[in-house]
């Protein structure tokens, strides 16, 4: 059995995407969510397939689960301080996209653009974009392909 389940887990990265949604709903017994992201549907298949198989959570962790959220000092903890990475509060910060100037300030906490105030630099690198970015490397605070 464990040789089977680790067959079906490695073949899922190989699977298309019409494949994979179909594997949701034979093991989810629902429609797949509308993401078009392949990575979560094969991780989130991979650990259904492994938790029909050898079992889920215990009772004792989805007690532990269920309490952790109902704790009020932990729901309503803060966002981690930025890194050394984000300027001081009230930097503008300037980038050129297909032609247009566009300019962000940063906040105590958070940062502002156009007249709107988003909590990271990639919630605001995607307003401008369209399209997920890296707020530091969009606005040129780290080099692209830099871990840190």
């Amino acid at each position: 059995m464990t040789a089977e389940v680790l067959k079906r887990v490695a073949a899922l990265p190989e699977k298309s995407l019409i494949d994979l949604k179909k594997m949701w709903v034979d093991l989810f017994q629902e429609e797949p969510p509308s993401r078009p992201n392949r990575d979560f549907y094969v991780k989130r298949l991979a650990y259904r397939i492994q938790e029909l198989a050898w079992g889920g959570l215990s009772e004792t962790t989805l007690a532990r689960l269920e309490a952790l959220a109902e704790d009020d000092a932990i729901t309503q903890r803060r966002a981690a301080p930025p890194t050394g990475d984000i300027p001081v509060s009230g930097t503008r910060l300037v980038r050129e996209w297909k032609g247009v100037e566009h300019t962000c300030t940063v906040l105590e906490d958070g940062f502002e653009y156009q007249n709107r105030k988003y909590k990271s630099l990639s919630a605001v690198a995607r307003a401008i974009t369209g399209t997920r970015w890296n707020g530091l490397v969009f606005f040129a605070l780290k080099p692209a392909g830099k871990s840190k």
